[in-house]
């Protein structure tokens, strides 16, 4: 079974900072692509940003130029650089992961991590 493990969230100032992190921990499994998806209390979840493993991105509108997704391969690992972070930004932040466990391919959710903006 494969485990997403989020980390790096918690309260930050309007225009600050925060890099989320997300660690995904198993055996025999390869990663094809993951995200970062949000949601906002009393909203739906929304996606954010995607990345292959091959390193192509995508980002939704509203977090263009303030925020980088990356992954390092080799620690099957991704980072959600967060900069000049405004109180639109707070929300529960997921990761998710698209998993190859042959024969199978699969989703798989982490537990959140909570980002607050306020002054």
């Amino acid at each position: 079974q494969v485990q997403l493990v989020e980390s790096g969230g918690g309260l930050v100032q309007p225009g600050g900072s925060l890099r989320l992190s997300c660690a995904a921990s198993g055996s025999r499994f390869r990663i094809n692509a993951m995200a970062w998806y949000r949601q906002a209390p009393g909203k739906e979840r929304d996606l954010v940003a995607t990345i292959t493993i091959g390193g192509s991105t995508n980002y939704v509108d509203s977090v263009k130029g303030r925020f980088t997704i990356s992954i390092d391969n080799a620690k099957n690992t991704m980072y959600l650089q967060m900069n000049s972070l405004k109180p639109e930004d707070t929300a529960v932040y997921y990761c998710n992961a698209e998993i190859v466990k042959v024969p199978t391919v699969v989703e798989v959710w982490g537990q959140g991590t909570l980002v607050t903006v306020s002054s």
